[in-house]
C-alpha cells in the first residue's frame, strides 16, 4: 500500500465526514426546536443540503462506498457557498440590501455571535468544508478501480 492509502483520513474520512454531518445536523435542529432559534429562509437551505448528507454518508460508510464522493461532494460545496454567503450577509453591512430575506426571520440577524466572529452561519460553512475535506481525501481514485 501506498502512503496516500494509509493515511487515516483516506481511511476513515467517510465516516469522519458522516460524523460531521451528523453534529451539524443535530446541532442546527437544537438550535431550532430546543434554543427556539427561528431559521431563516438561508438557514433553510443550508440545512436542505446538509441533512441529505446524514443519509447519503451513514448508507456509504455501512457500504464502503467511495463513490458517494462525487454525489455527496456537490451538496457539501454548494451548501458551503449558501453558509458563506449568509455569513457575509451578517458580517457585511451592505450586502443584506443586495438580495434581502423578505419572509420571516432576517438572515442578517445574528443568533449567536461568540468571539465577535462566530455565528451560525460561520459553523455550517466550517462542516461543510469538513465534509467536503473529508470526502476529497477519502474519493476513490482512478487507480484504484480496476
Amino acid at each position: 500500500m501506498t502512503g496516500s492509502r494509509e493515511s487515516i483520513v483516506f481511511v476513515y474520512g467517510l465516516y469522519f465526514a458522516w460524523i460531521v454531518s451528523v453534529a451539524a445536523t443535530l446541532g442546527s435542529l437544537f438550535l431550532s426546536e430546543v434554543m427556539k432559534f427561528i431559521p431563516c429562509e438561508l438557514c433553510w437551505f443550508q440545512r436542505i443540503f446538509m441533512y441529505p448528507l446524514v443519509i447519503l454518508l451513514g448508507l456509504a460508510c455501512y457500504r464502503g462506498d467511495r463513490a458517494i464522493a462525487r454525489y455527496a461532494l456537490p451538496l457539501s460545496v454548494t451548501g458551503g457557498l449558501i453558509s458563506l454567503y449568509h455569513y457575509g450577509e451578517q458580517k457585511i453591512p451592505g450586502l443584506a440590501k443586495i438580495l434581502p430575506c423578505t419572509a420571516g426571520v432576517p438572515c442578517n440577524q445574528d443568533y449567536l455571535n461568540w468571539f465577535g466572529f462566530v455565528t451560525i452561519p460561520l459553523l455550517a460553512l466550517i462542516a461543510f468544508v469538513l465534509i467536503s475535506i473529508f470526502l476529497w481525501m477519502a474519493r476513490e481514485r482512478p487507480e484504484m478501480v480496476e
